[in-house]
């Protein structure tokens, strides 16, 4: 064989395997692009299968946990919160409070005394009266009578409660406070029958530098008002003290008309004596909002009277009654 035609084999065989090499590289690569191919695909549909139960799961527990969380999580319209309510106070107003005790009554208690109206902002809510009577009789000394009706009516209110429960503390503390009397002897707390849905009489002796006072104290509630009653006498100038019993009778008559008057100005009856006159004629004025919650003080007896009859109108105890605002 020629040298030239070894050549050209050794070109051919040459060429036959560049080809060879090439084949067998695309080969591979060819491999390795499906294998890459397959790996990119699989995590493509693994996803694709997520978001698809995610869709799902959206679509059903999703939506019940929006609707759960927008209904408080009771499945009931968020809406229909529970508003706190108080009953309605029954009564609505007062009496005119110098007119609560009958003339015939006034007579019998402060002779030939006129009422003193208290100060108040709103009678609706708050109202009181004072007379205070002595009787001269010369040598033999003077009789001294003071009466003090006070009225306060409680409003049902979400904060504070309803009236009715209002009065029922209010009571029991005007009560209490008739008992806690600075110098007073032989007090005595009973209940008196007959006045209102509750009351009480408080009575008890009161030495003072003019004489011997003897005081009695009524409270008694009505359904959302309280009503506070003060009587006492006293002997001056050497005439002699009047009994506690019979000015406890006295103080319970008289708490009774004051009762029914409150009654009788809400239009539930029972109104005071009919010899009271106009006087007497329940005021039928509007009640007020009940914005404002009344209290007041216990009623205590203060110095005595002096020998007039005008400064004993002065020096007479003191039944107060404030009001918060």
């Amino acid at each position: 064989m020629s040298e030239g035609t070894m050549q050209r084999r050794a070109q051919r065989d040459g060429q036959f395997d560049q080809r060879e090499q090439r084949d067998e590289r695309a080969r591979r690569a060819g491999g390795l692009n499906r294998l890459l191919a397959a790996a990119v695909a699989v995590p493509v549909m693994l996803i694709a299968a997520g978001c698809s139960s995610d869709s799902g799961s959206d679509s059903g527990t999703g939506d019940t946990t929006q609707d759960a969380a927008a209904t408080g999580g009771t499945g009931t319209d968020s809406t229909a919160s529970a508003t706190p309510t108080v009953q309605a106070a029954a009564y609505k107003t007062l009496p005119q409070a110098c007119a609560v005790v009958s003339k015939k009554t006034l007579t019998e208690l402060v002779p030939k005394a006129a009422g003193k109206k208290g100060a108040s902002s709103d009678t609706g809510e708050r109202a009181s009266c004072s007379w205070s009577s002595l009787a001269n009789n010369g040598v033999k000394g003077s009789q001294f009578r003071w009466l003090n009706v006070s009225l306060l009516r409680f409003e049902s209110d979400a904060t504070t409660g309803d009236g009715e429960s209002q009065a029922k503390t209010y009571y029991a503390k005007q009560v209490k406070d008739a008992q806690a009397v600075t110098g007073a002897k032989n007090t005595k707390a009973t209940p008196a029958a007959g006045t209102g849905d509750e009351a009480t009489l408080v009575r008890y002796d009161l030495k003072k530098a003019e004489g011997a006072f003897r005081q009695q104290t009524v409270v008694a509630r009505v359904e959302n008002v309280v009503v506070t009653l003060d009587y006492n006498g006293a002997g001056l100038a050497g005439d002699k003290t009047p009994t506690a019993d019979a000015l406890t009778k006295a103080a319970e008559k008289a708490a009774k008309e004051a009762v029914a008057s409150v009654r009788a100005a809400n239009g539930a009856g029972g109104g005071g004596s009919s010899d009271s006159g106009s006087d007497a004629a329940p005021s039928k004025s509007p009640s007020s909002t009940g914005k404002a919650k009344p209290s007041a003080s216990a009623s205590s007896a203060s110095p005595g009277p002096s020998a007039s009859a005008s400064k004993a109108a002065a020096a007479a105890p003191k039944a107060s009654a404030s009001a918060k605002s």
